[in-house]
């Protein structure tokens, strides 16, 4: 096996009974095993307070100290590699405002790669690269309060794709959207060549995206397949408080399904 073969094939993401309680006492999860491989896009599904949070900020390291195991990239998330991990696992947050602070948005997506060391011609070719990921390169110049909600996102998505991550963790990427921002953001990340990991409660927009689906409820892992057929379990989803649009029907939805998988 050649070194590049061998790099496609380790994992984006191995979580190997993960386990933690908080301070309080308050156990989250319960000995979660997740595999995710290079290049797939998962959907995180599961009600409020069913560990899901807890289980991304394991994966660049916020949170620690439990039982169990998470690497990324074959890499594991300890002390010594979290500068890398950082860089290797990209969390957008729900909020763009949260990651958008700059005069402009050049300067937001080259905060990162600019404290990696990157300088001149390179980091330029890095933001603008990023930039035209997202769609939004002609809008390098513009100060990040005068984009739409929908914009904001996208620059957010190019501040973490500016540091080349293994994997692009979305935290409810369609919440506020309209429809045209949620078909141009889908857009984008169909076209990305990089693992996603998507936690949201809208569950036609994970059918859209993601051929599989995770549901993480009361801290372990209580379903794992695609997303159709998850969807499409009625009492699988009752039982974990999960409940899809009026009159949406996931199995007559084949399009989506093979757009997810494009």
């Amino acid at each position: 096996m050649t070194a590049p073969e061998a790099t496609v094939n380790v994992p984006s993401l191995e979580v190997s009974g993960l386990a933690f309680a908080y301070p309080d006492g308050h156990q989250a999860l319960f000995g979660v095993d997740l595999t995710v491989g290079r290049g797939e896009r998962v959907a995180l599904l599961g009600p409020n307070g069913a560990g899901k949070t807890t289980l991304v900020l394991h994966l660049n390291g916020i949170l620690e100290g439990g039982a169990g195991s998470v690497k990324v990239a074959g890499l594991p998330v300890a002390k010594k590699n979290l500068a890398e991990i950082r860089r290797r696992v990209g969390i957008v947050f729900q909020d763009p405002d949260d990651q958008l602070f700059m005069p402009t948005v050049r300067e937001d997506v080259a905060f990162g790669p600019a404290a990696s060391g990157l300088r001149g011609a390179e980091l330029e070719e890095r933001v603008m690269g990023a930039l035209a990921q997202v769609g939004m390169a002609e809008y390098a110049d513009r100060p990040p309060h005068h984009l739409s909600f929908g914009q904001r996102r996208r620059v957010a998505v190019a501040t973490v794709l500016s540091m080349s991550p293994e994997i692009l963790v979305l935290d409810e990427p369609s919440s506020n959207l309209d429809p045209a921002s949620r078909r141009e953001l889908a857009d984008v990340l169909r076209a990305l060549d990089v693992t996603v990991l998507m936690v949201t409660h809208d569950l036609p927009y994970a059918l859209e995206l993601c051929r599989r689906s995770v549901i993480l409820s009361d801290g372990v892992i209580a379903a794992d397949g695609p997303t159709a057929d998850v969807l499409s379990d009625g009492a699988l989803m009752r039982a974990h408080r999960l409940e899809l649009p009026f009159g949406f029907d996931p199995s007559s939805t084949g399009a989506s399904r093979e757009r997810a998988g494009a």
